[in-house]
């Protein structure tokens, strides 16, 4: 282990001296847990091992992230917060699975009335606009539903820096060929191009909340009732106009009194936080942030400088 650090140009001694900086600089800070630290390392690995795909499929992903992790991820300050946004939500939305009340049995007669689309039925744009939002949610989780961020999500910036990083580990290979390191480059380019053309799940939530019109507080507050926080975070990213994991690590990370305001423009009433603020109460190692939630709704928009 020594070794293999040694070998790949890390000062084990000076990187555990840092460490315990860190720690000594707040000891009273809360630290990630084990299941934090192994949720948000496999969701970096499931995005690079993406990534790298979209390169090259025949990749071996496996040495790459080996030596990655040997030697430190490139640009691990630009993946910390979006895998810990993923990892932190993917938390949530287990301990609500876990917490929440099975449905009601009906009888045959309740069940003849439901309220159901008939097979069949044409969906009305609403509710097409959700059964994309929950595809795009979908496509959050690899085939074995372990979390995972999807590509389309990325931001143009991240993604293109990610492809950059894998592709200088590859010509690191290739480089004395100078037709595959052509290829390479191209391949770049290629992926670039075609991401920008991907929507994700910001995306679809941006559709859904345009859509529901008047229709946006009670159908906010009918995900709350029902726990689907991925509605509930991509419409208020739609409404402050933000990223969806922006969102989610705010929602996260917010006092109980800062969710009021911080969910102002969804309009909704007071007793329909409620089953929101437990739920977010009962968050194991919740990383709760003083002053970042509570002025989330003054920052400006994705794009914008302030007035």
């Amino acid at each position: 282990m020594t070794d293999s650090a040694s070998s790949s140009g890390i000062d084990p001694l000076s990187a555990r001296l840092r460490e315990l900086a860190d720690y000594l600089a707040a000891p009273a800070i809360a630290r990630l847990t084990e299941e934090q630290r192994a949720l948000s390392l496999s969701i970096a690995r499931r995005l690079v091992v993406d990534v790298a795909a979209r390169l090259d499929p025949g990749f071996d992903t496996d040495r790459l992230w080996r030596e990655w992790l040997r030697g430190g991820l490139p640009g691990a300050e630009r993946l910390a917060r979006i895998c810990f946004a993923r990892a932190e939500e993917h938390r949530w939305r287990e301990l609500s699975a876990q917490r929440a009340s099975p449905p009601p049995i009906l009888s045959e007669a309740d069940e003849a009335v439901a309220d159901t689309p008939s097979v069949g039925a044409p969906l009305s744009d609403v509710d097409r606009a959700y059964l994309a939002l929950q595809i795009a949610d979908r496509r959050r989780f690899d085939a074995l539903g372990h979390p995972a961020l999807a590509i389309a999500d990325l931001g143009g910036d991240l993604f293109r820096a990610l492809l950059v990083d894998i592709a200088a580990w590859r010509l690191a290979e290739v480089s004395h060929d100078q037709k595959r390191a052509a290829e390479l480059g191209e391949a770049v380019r290629v992926a670039t191009e075609r991401h920008a053309d991907e929507a994700g799940i910001a995306q679809a939530g941006a559709a859904y909340h345009d859509i529901l019109g008047s229709a946006l507080s009670e159908s906010a507050g009918k995900a709350i009732a029902r726990h689907d926080w991925p509605t509930l975070i991509a419409l208020a990213a739609a409404a402050h106009r933000r990223s969806y994991d922006d969102m989610a690590l705010a929602l996260l990370t917010a006092e109980t009194a800062a969710l009021p305001s911080l969910l102002a423009p969804l309009q909704l009433d007071r007793t329909a936080l409620a089953p929101l603020e437990a739920s977010l109460a009962m968050l194991p190692s919740r990383a709760v942030a003083d002053d970042g939630a509570r002025d989330y709704g003054d920052m400006p928009a994705r794009g914008q400088g302030k007035r």
